[in-house]
């Protein structure tokens, strides 16, 4: 079979980036969890395409909000519990979930089950975009050396 070229890829061409940026405490917490960056891989600029394995145990992200940027995910393959400020409710392949810009009902998935589930996560990139996390004492801070996690009274971690 013939190998692809840009425009099109083989997601699994594109490296897999394990983990998270959170500082500990938080950084464990998201357990068995990678991305393949589908929309850098494609040269996209103007919002981000990711392919998400998240193994039993794992959580996406912490439960959090943007202010600015709109998130989109379908799932592929297994389960994710979807907890926002409504509660909780089991996605499966086919079903897919959005976060509007601006909509203080933070989110995240959780794996409970005992195999991996995939999903494909697009949000757009928007300058001055900022996430809040109500459960965590964590923020993200930019000044002249660029951007770093806080706690919440503004201390680095």
């Amino acid at each position: 079979m013939a190998r692809l070229n840009l425009p099109a890829l083989d997601p699994q061409s594109v490296a897999e980036i394990r983990g998270s940026t959170y500082p500990e405490p938080f950084r464990s917490r998201v357990g068995d969890r990678s991305k393949r960056r589908l929309g850098d891989a494609c040269g996209l600029t103007r919002f981000g395409v990711n392919l998400v394995t998240l193994g039993p145990g794992g959580q996406s992200a912490l439960r959090h909000w943007h202010t600015l940027e709109d998130e989109f995910v379908y799932v592929l393959e297994g389960e994710v519990v979807l907890v926002t400020e409504a509660g909780e409710q089991v996605l499966r392949a086919g079903d897919c979930a959005g976060y509007p810009a601006g909509k203080r009902d933070a989110h995240h998935f959780l794996n409970r089950g005992a195999v991996a589930a995939r999903y494909v996560e697009v949000g757009s990139r928007i300058d001055g975009d900022n996430a809040f996390y109500p459960d965590d004492d964590l923020m993200w801070v930019t000044d002249e050396n660029g951007t770093f996690a806080a706690h919440k009274d503004g201390a680095r971690y």
